[in-house]
């Protein structure tokens, strides 16, 4: 599984456009604090798929990182290959951001 660290991510957020973030946390979640992207809360990702391309980077998101490892479980096992993990989530971003 391709991981993405929050400084990494940071860099592409700033050069690259050709990929797509999406956040997989709760709403209340995302009404704390979010950097962007698409949302699409976990329990609903399947029925957003029609949403997720398949031939452009996708980066996820989620608080500590493990739901959207789950994410990526699932995606990749309906096809998706370019799928990367935000490394710690939120948790390590807003860290980094210290």
């Amino acid at each position: 599984m391709n991981q993405i660290s929050p400084s990494e991510l940071k860099k592409r957020m700033e050069t690259d456009k050709e990929f797509l973030l999406v956040d997989i946390r709760e709403d209340w979640e995302r009404e704390l604090y979010n950097i962007g992207g698409m949302h699409i809360p976990i329990g609903e990702l399947i029925t957003h798929i029609n949403e997720l391309p398949k031939d452009k980077d996708i980066v996820l998101y989620c608080e500590k990182g493990i739901r959207s490892v789950i994410a990526i479980q699932r995606l990749e096992s309906i096809g998706y290959n370019h799928l990367f993990n935000l490394s710690g989530g939120m948790k390590a971003w807003k860290e980094s951001s210290k």
